[in-house]
């Protein structure tokens, strides 16, 4: 593999729920847009670039407000945002949310968040990798409406950048200096949203019941596990499934979350037999069948949320575990559980 991801964006559901609180009908949209009249009913819907524009461009023809992107950002409803999104909310701070959505771009989307922190800002810029022509106004909103919001809700604070740079004409209006709190600048250059390096270091507050609703609920039942289980074992695998999407935790942050320093942790583990490396492992043998058995997760992304660098790493992880492919076992495993629900409605 090259390490590319495909020219394939999946609209989730949360998209087409937030376009329709917000009184824009799918169907109305699909139809501007030229595109299949029962794309939004598929959980597993995917288009291109060029489709993908078409269809933000239709959202912009069909309402005349000019911060819809924006309103579908606040209007979203997080507890269906899909797994991906989910995690960037249960991260340690500001940065690292950010850090895991763009990781996560970066892997599985042809959309990349490209993110530099200098002499106390940090920028951020959405970069369309198949793109032919400048991505539509209202999704830089989103995009950077998506990570303003990050900030705002994990930290429950109301942060504001420290400015934006939009590359439109000026709309002679308040309505994005409104929502952003911060000098907005148009007929820039580039698209840019500029942030405060300081904000960045805000903790998100974790256990907070507020952020446990936008959880996944393979992650909010470990959170519940983790009162439950009294095995340092357990308790180590429950914490690293929470932190892989982020890519690789340490030890050292494992031993922060729980409370204890990296030498008491280490040995405790290795008093009850195991390592630090095989409870990975396990973590990430017992999170993929989890992720795995919702047939709407896509494997990237499954491979995204268990830590891994690209697809490629993860197939190979997973062959070692089950002697199979990820497709193919999720084919096995969804035959069985049918027949075992047929049988079960029969008796």
């Amino acid at each position: 593999m090259s390490g590319i991801p495909a020219d394939k964006c999946k609209v989730p559901r949360a998209f087409w729920h937030a376009v329709e609180r917000l009184g824009v009908p799918a169907s109305g949209v699909l139809r501007q847009a030229r595109l299949p009249a029962t794309l939004h009913l598929s959980e597993k819907a995917f288009v291109t670039t060029a489709q993908y524009f078409a269809l933000w461009r239709a959202l912009e023809e069909l309402s005349a407000e000019p911060t819809l992107g924006i309103k579908l950002v606040q209007a979203a409803d997080t507890a269906i945002h899909p797994p991906s999104t989910l995690a960037a909310f249960h991260a340690r701070d500001y940065r690292d949310g950010i850090a895991r959505i763009a990781r996560f771009k970066r892997l599985c989307t042809p959309e990349q968040l490209n993110v530099a922190e200098s002499a106390g800002e940090c920028t951020i810029n959405s970069e369309w990798l198949y793109a032919t022509e400048p991505a539509p106004a209202i999704a830089t909103d989103v995009a950077f409406a998506m990570v303003v919001e990050l900030g705002r809700r994990g930290t429950g604070q109301h942060l504001t950048p420290w400015r934006v740079e939009l590359t439109r004409p000026d709309p002679e209006s308040h309505v994005h200096r409104d929502y952003f709190g911060c000098p907005v600048r148009y007929g820039a250059r580039r698209d840019l949203l500029v942030l405060r390096s300081s904000d960045l270091d805000r903790p998100f507050p974790g256990h907070n019941p507020e952020l446990l609703d936008i959880l996944t609920p393979a992650l909010a039942a470990a959170l519940g596990e983790l009162l439950a289980k009294s095995s340092v074992a357990e308790q180590v695998k429950i914490v690293l499934k929470r932190n892989l999407a982020s890519g690789r935790p340490e030890l050292s942050d494992i031993a922060r979350e729980l409370g204890t320093s990296e030498r008491t942790l280490q040995r405790r583990i290795t008093e009850e037999g195991t390592s630090f490396r095989e409870l990975l492992v396990e973590a990430r043998q017992e999170l993929g069948r989890q992720l795995l058995s919702d047939p709407t997760a896509d494997i990237d992304e499954v491979a995204c949320l268990l830590g891994y660098q690209d697809a490629s790493s993860f197939y190979r992880a997973f062959r070692e575990w089950e002697g199979t492919t990820p497709n193919r076992w999720r084919e096995l495993n969804f035959s069985g559980l049918k027949r075992a629900a047929s049988d079960s409605l029969m008796h």
